[in-house]
């Protein structure tokens, strides 16, 4: 009778774990065994190795031929070989995300970018704006100066005017309550003159 040393499957689908057996070569995978001298469970991370190494010694020492999977495993229970680790795949939702977040950055960086060199573009401008009224101040004052002449000579002018109408409505003004006065007078005087005869 040849006697392996195998892995026995147990688990619920695509979630493994193995049983580290003693069986009959021509037993089923997951069949009948003799004796369980270990566990398994490459679901961790890291795996997860369970053996009884001196069952182990013993069954071999019997003749035991352990299968090529069980070989590595009992290599990485000894300690003569290290754990396989296993390299995280990230899933296409977090690569999505990784990617999605790296065009934003480059987006917010080109933005940064663009209103940095508007900003240096209007400080050039203000500054040659700056210099161009700091070479010609006297020009400008000549300006001013002309304005405020003109003005105060139309607002002589005005004046003048404005005066000259007062001074003619003034007039007539006093020359009607003075003839207004003499026409009283000498309607006063014409009765009284009257009153005068009627009485001699």
């Amino acid at each position: 009778m040849a006697v392996k040393i195998r892995l026995a499957r147990h688990g619920a689908k695509k979630a493994p774990y193995y049983r580290v057996v003693v069986a009959d070569g021509r037993a089923r995978r997951d069949g009948r065994f003799i004796e369980i001298v270990g566990r398994y469970n490459p679901r961790v991370t890291p795996s997860f190795v369970e053996l009884d190494l001196e069952k182990v010694d013993a069954w071999i020492a019997k003749g035991a031929q352990p299968t090529e999977a069980a070989a590595k495993i009992i290599s990485i229970a000894r300690g003569e070989k290290e754990t396989p680790a296993e390299e995280a795949k990230p899933s296409k939702k977090v690569t999505a995300k990784v990617a999605a977040d790296a065009a934003a950055a480059e987006k917010a960086a080109a933005d940064a970018v663009e209103a940095k060199k508007a900003a240096a573009e209007a400080a050039a401008a203000e500054k040659a704006a700056a210099k161009e009224a700091a070479e010609a101040p006297e020009e400008v004052i000549e300006v001013v100066e002309e304005t405020v002449v003109e003005e105060v000579v139309v607002e002589a002018d005005a004046v003048e005017e404005t005066v000259v109408e007062v001074e003619v409505v003034e007039v007539e003004v006093v020359e009607e309550p003075a003839a207004e006065a003499e026409v009283a007078e000498e309607v006063a005087e014409e009765g009284a003159d009257a009153t005068t005869e009627a009485a001699e």
